[in-house]
């Protein structure tokens, strides 16, 4: 298999490997369809009607091609330069669309925690605010922004351990 039916495999057939592994782990977690949103901005009169903190996620990649997921609260604002040595970085940007997909199988608007599954290998680094692993329920999308769900953070928990994802928690500055 090249490399672009790879990448064509994870954006096809991670939603529904992601559908499959929440069913294993009996995870029923309510959701709101909704039209296609591609900003936080977009997505909030369909957040509203679901229970959790809210999110933001950021594809990056920093000088050394090291790649990353960091998943935060809707509000908070970001310093990019003092993120990097907060998640092991140095001097980050943000990864394309197109590596998004070859890695995640995820298109830009869609890319969540629940996003990882697409990535076996574990190349993508996960980072979450601890402020949202203290909020009880998070809300993010199921790799399709036309839908979003509300998780537990003990069932975000359990689809991160059954992949094998190991976050790591940052505590940002208020």
């Amino acid at each position: 298999m090249d490399a672009t039916s790879s990448a064509e495999d994870r954006l096809t057939g991670a939603p529904a490997r992601l559908q499959a592994l929440l069913a294993r782990l009996d995870i029923d977690a309510p959701s709101v369809s909704h039209p296609p949103v591609h900003t936080v901005e977009d997505a909030l009169p369909y957040w509203a009607m679901l229970e959790g903190a809210h999110t933001k996620n950021l594809f990056l990649k920093d000088a050394k091609g090291a790649l990353f997921l960091v998943t935060l609260p809707m509000e908070r604002k970001v310093d990019m330069k003092a993120l990097a040595p907060m998640i092991g970085a140095k001097r980050l940007s943000f990864g394309s669309a197109d590596l998004m997909e070859t890695c995640l199988g995820t298109r830009p608007g869609a890319l969540g925690p629940l996003s990882l599954v697409a990535d076996p290998d574990h190349a993508v680094h996960f980072a979450i605010d601890a402020a949202l692993l203290a909020a009880g329920r998070v809300t993010c999308h199921p790799m399709d922004n036309t839908a979003t769900l509300s998780l537990s953070v003990e069932e975000l928990k359990h689809v991160l351990a059954a992949i094998g994802v190991e976050p790591l928690v940052v505590t940002f500055p208020d």
